[in-house]
């Protein structure tokens, strides 16, 4: 048997971070993803999908201090589902992605601050400030988001 998710999205909000009663730090994200595509009458259709993610331990915390609403990322991870009965003695169930890797993939804003107190001159002084090859900015991850289309429900 088989279980494994890969996204690759934005999220929606900031991460949660919270601790567990043995302190163990535990994170949930809500991880966007979207396709697009045209029906068989010409009309295209745009549609995104939520994904609660769950990420324990050190991932947690390294998630909380790099990761923002609207950050690039790609988890993989194995989907669960929980059972709870709430105040009402109502069984509620919860799936979600718990992640075995987080990956950032937004780019460092690299300061000339920083970039000084490593010893390097600041980006625009004494380089060429062209992009390198492969460099370059690849636009918009989501089609939504080349529309200006701002569909997040929080």
């Amino acid at each position: 048997m088989f279980n494994q998710v890969t996204l690759i999205g934005r999220l929606g909000q900031d991460p949660d971070l919270r601790c567990l009663t043995d302190g163990t730090p535990v994170l949930t994200i809500s991880v966007a993803t979207d396709e697009s595509y045209t029906d068989r009458d010409g009309n295209k259709v745009e549609r995104t999908e939520w994904h609660r993610v769950v990420v324990y331990q050190r991932r947690a915390e390294a998630c909380a201090a790099y990761l923002r609403k609207g950050s690039l990322v790609h988890v993989v991870g194995r989907l669960t589902t929980r059972k709870w009965q709430d105040s009402s003695g109502e069984d509620r169930y919860i799936t979600e992605i718990r992640a075995s890797k987080v990956q950032f993939l937004d780019r460092r804003p690299e300061s000339s601050e920083s970039a000084q107190g490593r010893g390097k001159p600041p980006r625009d002084q004494g380089r060429d400030t062209r992009p390198a090859p492969g460099d370059d900015d690849l636009g918009p991850a989501f089609p939504s988001e080349a529309s200006n289309m701002d569909d997040v429900p929080f």
